[in-house]
């Protein structure tokens, strides 16, 4: 299916044609659940649009811990259906839908006391097995003695710990899975438009009726009329209904989860660790070539677009850090961190970390659902909920079929390389960059390699890339809609995380890349560049602040001009 569901520019331009056409069910949201919702109802065979006021996954789906996990934590909660769905959903993500971009992943949970804590924690992970189900896509837990621990981590504290348990859950590449979503709904028979905000509502007799959307690279607005509209934005579901007039819109209590990355020589280590902290868990996981080290949970009380990691948040997540590692990490090793904001629906009287994280699905108005909360892992089960809620409107609809349909690019990586080795544009590429390339793309690589044909200068690595080449950066603006160089270096690679100088070097050599493709002349390329090295620079301010007030003020004066 190579070149099928190709975000270009004609694609978007096509795509408003029939939104303004009119469409069954207009989705507002490019996150996870918003593209979820978009192929589930156009695998049901309905006319769909998708809108986005930034870009695909630039909310909370670029920014959670890359995990595919049922929550062991929520086993303490006794959430055992939330857990044995998100299982399920972890099964269906490696061994059908896209196991290219989801791949299992080993876990110590150390052990620091000597009589009780084994058998406690192990009475949970054989639960959590079990919920898995009978044939489960992962290893079951097994007890590593203490000797046994520190060889698969040697950077654990023995000091601090009597042995560990193994277990396994998934990792997700989450922003490349979830623009991967948006390409399979293309591919469908869905309508996606990025950049694009819901400004008004049309309503007739109280009853939504379509909604008018601002093109923010044209600054023209258009009429899109829809029997439905999907309400999947997450932390702004709540603003998203106060604008179509509901009475008592959603209150949403936004979540902070911060996440720092190391440089993976900074921690010896095979496999990831999780731990409990006063008042959430911390990961340590393994990451391409780096560590990602998270996360908090805090209540969040400023604009949504730009939350900030601050000064606290770097101390805090350290210092949790170094009560388990023998390593030390300092400040000084933190080469990106990255902050979200999770869609957590208000429940009074909770703490964050106390809210459920099941989902909502709710009809405030005719034509209007809203489906809020839940988990990256159970998005497609969200998605489905959302589609159903939309029967009230639209008559009797088909059952789901997203369980069935693997996602564009999905393939065993080994079959993958094995694949792409024969591909003349291969020969340009060494062995490293293929294999990491066949776990990003999976089937899809064959599009950069085709490019690599008629371009061999592609397969160069972008000048201070950290190791990403110059073909990831074109194929982001000729397949993967993305429109500013923030989408290329920040969500479609992962250059603003690894790259150590978040990606300032690279983003000059970048903007020439997406420019011929695009066909930007210099001085669209130079404002671009610029408006990145600023928007930088107010991240590393921001993360010297002392607290969340101060971060976000200086953040926000260089918002995303899409907004």
């Amino acid at each position: 299916m190579t070149g099928a569901g190709r975000l270009d520019p004609a694609f978007r331009a096509d795509s408003w044609n029939r939104l303004r056409a009119g469409v069954d069910l207009l989705v507002i949201g490019g996150g996870v659940t918003g593209s979820g919702v978009a192929l589930d109802a156009a695998l049901r065979g309905l006319r769909v649009g998708l809108v986005e006021q930034r870009d695909f996954a630039a909310g909370t789906s670029s920014r959670s811990s890359k995990l595919v996990h049922g929550g062991l934590r929520y086993l303490e909660q006794f959430n055992f259906a939330l857990v044995r769905e998100a299982l399920r959903e972890r099964s269906l993500l490696l061994d059908r839908l896209a196991p290219h971009l989801v791949s299992p992943l080993p876990f110590l949970y150390p052990l620091a006391h000597r009589v009780w804590e084994r058998p406690y924690v192990g009475a949970g992970l054989t639960l959590y097995d079990t919920l898995g189900g009978m044939s489960p896509s992962v290893p079951r837990h097994s007890h590593l003695s203490k000797a046994a621990s520190l060889r698969a981590f040697p950077d654990l504290r023995g000091d601090t710990i009597t042995g560990s348990i193994r277990y396994h859950d998934a990792q997700v590449d989450d922003a490349r899975h979830t623009l991967e979503l948006a390409r399979t709904a293309a591919a469908h028979g869905a309508a996606l438009v990025s950049a694009a905000q819901v400004v008004e509502f049309g309503q007739v007799d109280d009853r939504i009726v379509g909604a008018r959307v601002l093109d923010s690279t044209t600054g023209d607005t258009h009429l899109v009329p829809a029997r439905v509209v999907v309400n999947a934005t997450g932390v702004w579901a709540g603003r998203i209904e106060e604008l179509a007039g509901v009475e008592q819109p959603i209150t949403m209590r936004p979540s902070k989860g911060v996440h720092l990355v190391v440089p993976r020589d900074r921690i010896a280590g095979t496999v990831a660790l999780i731990t409990r902290t006063p008042t959430s868990v911390l990961f340590i996981l393994p990451w391409g070539k780096s560590w990602v080290i998270g996360t908090t949970d805090t209540a969040w009380h400023h604009g949504f677009s730009h939350p900030v990691t601050t000064h606290a948040d770097v101390r805090y997540l350290l210092e949790q850090a170094n009560l388990t590692l023998s390593s030390r990490l300092t400040e000084d090793d933190v080469i990106g961190v990255y902050a979200g904001l999770r869609p957590l629906v208000d429940h009074e009287g909770l703490s964050e970390s106390a809210i459920s994280r099941e989902h909502l699905v709710r009809r405030p108005k005719p034509g209007l659902v809203t489906i809020a909360g839940g988990k990256y892992t159970t998005y497609r089960v969200m998605a489905a909920d959302a589609v159903d809620a939309c029967a009230q409107d639209l008559g009797d609809l088909p059952p789901s079929q997203t369980s069935d349909v693997p996602l564009l690019g999905a393939a065993e990586p080994a079959d993958v390389l094995s694949e792409s080795r024969r591909h003349p544009g291969a020969a340009a590429i060494d062995d490293e960059d293929l294999d990491r390339l066949s776990h990003r793309y999976g089937k899809l690589l064959g599009e950069l390699l085709d490019a690599i044909v008629l371009d061999p200068t592609l397969s160069r690595q972008v000048p201070g890339g950290a190791g990403t080449l110059a073909v990831e950066i074109a194929h982001a603006a000729s397949h993967e809609g993305a429109l500013r160089l923030d989408d290329v270096l920040t969500r479609r690679t992962r250059l603003y995380l690894e790259a150590g100088d978040r990606g300032l070097v690279a983003a000059r050599h970048a903007s020439r890349i997406m420019g011929e493709v695009l066909g930007w002349d210099d001085a669209t390329r130079s404002a671009e560049v610029s408006r990145y090295q600023r928007r930088v620079a107010a991240e590393l301010e921001a993360q010297s602040a002392p607290d969340d007030a101060t971060g976000a003020a200086i953040r926000e004066r260089v918002m995303d001009p899409r907004l």
